[in-house]
C-alpha cells in the first residue's frame, strides 16, 4: 500500500505525461483523417479505356480517439482520486517546543497555512524598529511611542539695523548704512512619535513565526506519510461509462 507522498510523486509524472499525450492527439488529428473513400471506374462500352480504382483509407476513427483518451484520462483520474481520498484522512498535529498548537490538521490546510506563515514572515521581517539613537517611552494617549527627551532648536528672525559708518563732522553729515542681521526669536521644542516596533518584540515575533513555520512543515511531512485509504472507487470507469454510453 502506497503512502500519500508516494502517490503525490506518481501523480505528478502521470499528469504531465497525460497532458502531453492528449495535446499530441489534438495536434496531429485533423478532420480529414476521419474520412476515406473508394472509387471504382465503370466504362460505358468495351471500346473505352479502363481506369484503376482509387482509394483513400481512413486514418483514425472517433472510437480510436475516445479509447486512447479514456485510457490516459482514467489513469490520471484514478491516481488523483487516490491522493484526494487519502488527503481526507491525512492529518497531523502542529507541535512547537513539545506543545501541540493545533490538533489533527488536514494536510491540505497545512499547505495553506505554510503559505500564510511564509507571507507573514516576509511582512514582519520588513517592518521597521524604533530608532536606537532615541530613548523612547510609551504614550498611552496616542498608543504610540514618543521620545523621552524633546529636542530644542533655535529659531531666528531677520531684523534691520542702522549703523554709523562715519560720524558727523562740521563739514559732513554722518554716514549710515541699513544692515540685516539674524537675532534669536525663540526655540522649537520637538517631540518625536513612532509607530514602529521595539526591536526585542520584533525579534521574538520573527522567532515564533519561524518556529511555527518549521512545525507546520514537519506536520505536513508527517501527514504526507499517511497510508493510502481502502475502498477508492473506479473513477475513470464511472465517468466514461456514463459519458460514452449508447
Amino acid at each position: 500500500m502506497a503512502r500519500l507522498n508516494q502517490i503525490i510523486a506518481i501523480e505528478k509524472g502521470i499528469k504531465s505525461g497525460t497532458y502531453a499525450k492528449i495535446t499530441e492527439i489534438h495536434n496531429r488529428t485533423k478532420p480529414e483523417m476521419y474520412n476515406g473513400f473508394e472509387k471504382r471506374y465503370e466504362k460505358i462500352d468495351e471500346a473505352s479505356e479502363d481506369l484503376p480504382p482509387d482509394r483513400k483509407h481512413i486514418e483514425i476513427t472517433a472510437q480510436d480517439v475516445l479509447t486512447q483518451v479514456r485510457k490516459l484520462t482514467s489513469e490520471l483520474m484514478q491516481v488523483t482520486a487516490r491522493k484526494d481520498w487519502t488527503n481526507c484522512v491525512a492529518k497531523a498535529n502542529i507541535v512547537v517546543d513539545g506543545q501541540a498548537v493545533l490538533h489533527d490538521v488536514p494536510v491540505t490546510y497545512l499547505l495553506f497555512l505554510e503559505k500564510q506563515l511564509t507571507d507573514l514572515q516576509t511582512l514582519i521581517t520588513k517592518m521597521p524598529v524604533l530608532d536606537p539613537a532615541e530613548r523612547w517611552e510609551s504614550d498611552p494617549a496616542s498608543g504610540l511611542f514618543r521620545s523621552a527627551e524633546p529636542t530644542r532648536t533655535h529659531r531666528t528672525k531677520k531684523v534691520q539695523e542702522a549703523i554709523v559708518k562715519y560720524p558727523a563732522t562740521v563739514e559732513h553729515p554722518a554716514q549710515t548704512e541699513l544692515i540685516t542681521k539674524d537675532v534669536l526669536a525663540g526655540h522649537w521644542v520637538t517631540t518625536k512619535f513612532s509607530g514602529a516596533m521595539q526591536k526585542p518584540r520584533k525579534e521574538a515575533i520573527v522567532e515564533r513565526v519561524n518556529k511555527l513555520l518549521q512545525a507546520v512543515k514537519q506536520a505536513r511531512e508527517a501527514a504526507n506519510g499517511a497510508d493510502e485509504v481502502d475502498g477508492i472507487p473506479g473513477v475513470g470507469d464511472a465517468v466514461f461509462n456514463y459519458v460514452l454510453r449508447d
